[in-house]
């Protein structure tokens, strides 16, 4: 039995992805099972609904098929294995950093999502690592952006998820990011910034509204310059924010005037074809910090990656 009360899935996760839960309302015109998927999900089409109930595709909460006449019967369930979409392999893999019973923590590339959503299910990191771990409960305690690189932390079974999720919730977690910026030295750092940011629903961009109260605290500073190509100066900054606002982050760099490098969403949206990582954001999440809430042990993981943009190391760089 699945947490609250739900029967688990009685189909096998496919490519690391679960099967998906179809339950069906109160009451309705349909006088079969197939009419209601027809009506219910119009994407796929009668033919298609046809071709999958002929093919066993939609089963019961006891696994076994449900027939092409099958009745409608209100309230019940019904599982299904979705189409998964076209996606374009991401040429990076991920690194684990850490594994016990627990948690998995791991060095997240970027242009991979953290979990299956939209047009991104295969090549996310919680799909890649449920097969190559042979964890099929493996869920994420948090998220990072698509983009932004970096630890991240998963749990290996549901009775763990919450315990480590609360520390989030409750911000017990120590993060440090590591961001590549154009210097700009009418920026006073170190700064810590106090703003106000919102996610109007249905916008790719957050906003920050200083006529509102503070939501959002970030501690920024300047840690190494460097000389780009074209003489640009370029700077690493550690940014250590004390919320978790949605993109606070590169946000807060946009409205300081310092954007972070290969960001396609601030200080403007534009469109990156789903082929091309030539340009990887210059935001990494290097340090995560808590006290385990199980055992108590102080834990502490570090990424090894070095934001986009930034040379290796050795390069020519100078301290700020």
């Amino acid at each position: 039995m699945a947490r609250g009360g739900i029967p688990a899935s009685p189909l096998p996760q496919r490519h690391g992805v679960d099967a998906m839960r179809l339950r069906m309302p109160q009451e309705g015109p349909w006088l079969t099972l197939r009419d209601h998927l027809v009506a219910r999900i119009p994407a796929l089409g009668p033919e298609r609904i046809d071709s999958m109930l002929a093919a066993g595709a939609f089963v019961g909460i006891d696994g076994m098929p449900c027939a092409p006449d099958a009745p409608f019967v209100p309230r019940s369930v019904v599982w299904v294995h979705r189409d998964l979409p076209d996606e374009v392999p991401v040429p990076f893999e991920v690194e684990v950093l850490h594994h016990d019973e627990r948690i998995v923590v791991v060095d997240k590339p970027p242009f991979l999502a953290t979990t299956p959503r939209g047009m991104h299910v295969r090549q996310t990191v919680v799909t890649r690592l449920r097969e190559q771990l042979g964890l099929p409960r493996l869920t994420p305690a948090h998220r990072l952006d698509r983009l932004t690189s970096g630890v991240l932390l998963l749990t290996t079974e549901q009775r763990w998820r919450g315990a480590y999720q609360q520390l989030f919730a409750r911000a017990q977690v120590h993060k440090e990011y590591l961001a590549v910026a154009r210097l700009d030295p009418s920026v006073t750092l170190p700064q810590r910034v106090a703003v106000h940011i919102d996610k109007p629903h249905g916008q790719w961009q957050a906003r920050i509204r200083p006529d509102r109260a503070p939501n959002a605290v970030t501690d920024i500073e300047l840690r190494r310059r460097w000389t780009g190509p074209a003489g640009i100066p370029f700077g690493l900054y550690r940014l250590v924010p004390h919320t978790g606002r949605t993109h606070q982050l590169r946000v807060t760099m946009s409205w300081l005037g310092l954007p972070i490098v290969g960001d396609p969403l601030y200080p403007q949206v534009y469109d990156v074809a789903d082929d091309d990582f030539s340009t990887p954001l210059g935001l990494v999440a290097q340090v995560l910090a808590f006290r385990d809430p199980i055992d108590g042990a102080p834990r502490r993981f570090v990424s090894r990656r070095l934001p986009g943009a930034w040379p290796a190391a050795g390069s020519a760089d100078e301290p700020a």
